[in-house]
């Protein structure tokens, strides 16, 4: 049995881990849904926010050291962490620790992801980790860590790249990676027209997932250069990684089922579109992300909710709702609800129909409502006979219409309150 295999040697690795999250992002291609937070702090899944996912793996994997570096509109983010991950304990050495932009080594923002990690280089010395791990705090996916460090060791590399395969299209928004046999980084493109596809293939490339294992010394080593470099960016895709691979060993860590090999789920949830589809497909009957796995449970915070009630069963009002996820607190009167998620404290009244919509929390539908394949944020109240998703027009003139005919609907579109924390 090799290293990699051995539970007790991937604990003592897990165990000197220090894992990071970038959880600062804008999210802007997302609209609304990150006016007033930052993409990490959307919900999602009915009862989760996004960052619940890295987190998630993180405590799964073994690794109860965290740091998470906020900036843009951190404050409903702060707020989820502070209700739902206060459990470490920390005289076991054990926490999760948040990292605001706070110009501690000089006068600026976060200015790239390899600068909000210069920036608390201080915090992480102090910390004396063996290895770091990079995170973004804005993908669904499930993955042990735990694997992908001890290749990081057993390959003695001084950096790990964690891949995707996709296909060609779709390597045109990554890093993509060119490799050799041992699956060392030989080429690096940001971005990359026209992707390079991987040796065997001619339709697939290696795409980085934004995951990043370094040794301790050597991370701070190349910030410390990356930061005095004048004319960087300070990004590890775009600085970072093109200026190590040359030089220094810099491998790839596939992600794949541990029992098929195949690859493993995984969700950028950036775009309207993609929040919306990557929702609807948890209804499904066996859908790719479960949920109901106990031996890789999610954790979150959740306020203490009353179980989901339906009420009236009238011909013609009856609350009933088909291939849906409903969520506590939730309240069904006399409507009907399709193939729709419905996150927690959604009220729904008489006669509305609701159907392939995703509905964030604390959200009232009043009476005689219909509405179809519709994004509907946290806190709308939506007016009495309104009609969602049967006129692309109508809907372009109140609320936002995707590419793929996802309305948008959040509250200051209805006219209502907005400054608050969602």
């Amino acid at each position: 049995m090799n290293q990699a295999s051995n539970p007790r040697f991937v604990s003592r690795l897990t165990r000197n881990t220090l894992a990071l999250i970038l959880a600062g992002g804008r999210g802007s291609r997302l609209k609304q849904l990150t006016q007033w937070r930052s993409k990490p702090a959307v919900p999602f899944g009915g009862k989760f926010r996004i960052i619940d996912f890295p987190l998630s793996n993180c405590i799964n994997s073994g690794i109860r050291r965290i740091g998470i570096l906020t900036q843009y509109k951190a404050h409903s983010l702060i707020l989820h962490i502070q209700r739902g991950w206060g459990f470490m304990r920390g005289e076991f050495g054990e926490f999760v620790e948040l990292l605001p932009a706070q110009q501690r080594v000089e006068e600026n923002w976060y200015q790239g992801t390899a600068d909000a990690i210069y920036q608390n280089i201080d915090i992480l010395r102090s910390h004396d980790p063996d290895y770091v791990l990079i995170l973004a705090g804005d993908h669904i996916y499930k993955m042990d860590y735990g694997t992908m460090i001890a290749r990081h060791v057993e390959s003695g590399a001084d950096m790990t790249v964690g891949c995707l395969e996709v296909d060609l299209e779709t390597a045109k928004a990554f890093g993509v990676m060119s490799v050799d046999s041992e699956g060392r980084v030989l080429e690096f493109a940001e971005k990359p027209e026209n992707p390079k596809p991987i040796p065997g293939s001619t339709d697939t490339a290696l795409a980085s997932m934004g995951i990043y294992v370094f040794n301790k010394d050597f991370l701070f080593e190349q910030l410390i250069k990356d930061a005095d470099t004048d004319d960087s960016t300070h990004d590890f895709g775009k600085d970072i990684i093109p200026n190590v691979i040359s030089n220094y060993r810099v491998i790839t860590h596939l992600f794949r089922e541990n029992d098929t090999g195949e690859q493993a789920y995984w969700r950028d949830v950036g775009t309207v579109d993609a929040f919306w589809k990557t929702n609807q497909e948890l209804i499904g009957v066996t859908p790719e992300l479960n949920l109901y796995d106990s031996s890789w449970p999610i954790w979150t915070y959740q306020e203490q909710l009353p179980p989901a009630k339906f009420i009236f069963d009238d011909d013609d009002r009856r609350g009933m709702a088909v291939d849906s996820m409903i969520s506590g607190g939730c309240i069904i009167s006399g409507a009907v609800i399709r193939h729709t998620l419905l996150f927690s404290n959604v009220r729904v009244n008489s006669y509305s129909e609701i159907e392939d919509t995703v509905v964030l929390p604390n959200v009232v539908i009043e009476r005689n409502c219909r509405i179809k394949k519709a994004v509907i944020d946290d806190g709308c109240i939506v007016p009495e006979g309104t009609v969602i998703g049967e006129d692309p027009v109508a809907d372009a003139e109140r609320f936002h219409v995707t590419e793929n005919g996802v309305v948008l609907v959040s509250p200051d579109m209805l006219g209502q309150e907005i400054h608050r924390v969602r």
